[in-house]
């Protein structure tokens, strides 16, 4: 019981089927949780009915109401960590993040020097496929922003493919981790980074949805802006080091270095 996909839902009833079998059908002892927020189109329904075919291997919270990405993944960190997982992952549900590179994310922790492993559209051998102009040039663009603001040496701080090691997440006060929407990836990997983790880039091909609708809006694009200017305000004027580790479990790799 070491490796833990979470994969937050929200009317994923087309996808979440061939989701659960690509990650179970790779043999590679990968545990999924769903965490479904209430979807109306019956997707917790369809995991529910799923389970006895996946051996023990695939779990389902359910929460009412759409509650946002940041709180789902949250939930999900903190169950994964009560139930002693070592390596935890973050994935979508309409393989635009391609379950196939699963393994080398974990790789790049378990063996590759990582305590942050992001599968990256934007590192050499990275590529994004049947996006339209316009997204790609948001991305980029969302991109680039946030490297100018922070100086946070990520390429694609916005990915929402990630393996963290168990670690990470102890030490990484989640009440002080604030957006729930695009900017919820920007700040967690922030933290990561301020505390002294090491994060590693994996280059993917993140390839848009095929089925159902996309969950991005004004307001969660609003939200990356913002965000990336308030974090950047609270790593200049306050100890942001010190608000994020509070109640840490584990010592941050700085704070070893020091002591």
């Amino acid at each position: 019981m070491e490796k833990l996909v979470i994969i937050p839902t929200y009317n994923e009833k087309e996808n979440i089927e061939r989701i659960l079998a690509a990650v179970y059908d790779l043999q590679q002892d990968f545990h999924v949780l769903v965490i479904d927020d209430g979807s109306p189109d019956g997707t917790a329904d369809i995991v529910r009915s799923l389970q006895p075919r996946f051996n023990g291997t695939v779990f389902l919270e359910e929460r009412r109401g759409k509650l946002g990405l940041g709180t789902a993944y949250i939930h999900g960190f903190k169950w994964a960590l009560k139930k002693g997982y070592q390596f935890i992952f973050e994935m979508d549900a309409d393989f635009s993040h391609p379950p196939t590179e699963l393994p080398n994310l974990y790789k790049a922790c378990k063996t590759g020097g990582g305590d942050v492993a992001i599968g990256s559209r934007y590192v050499k051998g990275g590529n994004v496929k049947n996006w339209p102009k316009n997204r790609i040039a948001l991305s980029k663009g969302g991109a680039l922003y946030t490297q100018m603001i922070l100086w946070m040496p990520v390429a694609d701080p916005t990915a929402g493919f990630i393996c963290y090691k168990r670690e990470v997440l102890e030490t990484i006060n989640f009440d002080e981790i604030h957006f729930v929407g695009y900017a919820f990836q920007i700040e967690m990997k922030f933290a990561a980074w301020k505390l002294g983790f090491k994060i590693k880039e994996v280059p993917i091909e993140f390839e848009d949805r095929k089925f159902g609708e996309s969950k991005m809006s004004k307001g969660i694009v609003k939200e990356g802006i913002l965000g990336v200017l308030k974090l950047r305000w609270y790593s200049l004027f306050t100890n942001y080091r010190r608000r994020v580790r509070e109640g840490a479990k584990v010592q941050t790799p700085e704070a070893m270095r020091e002591s």
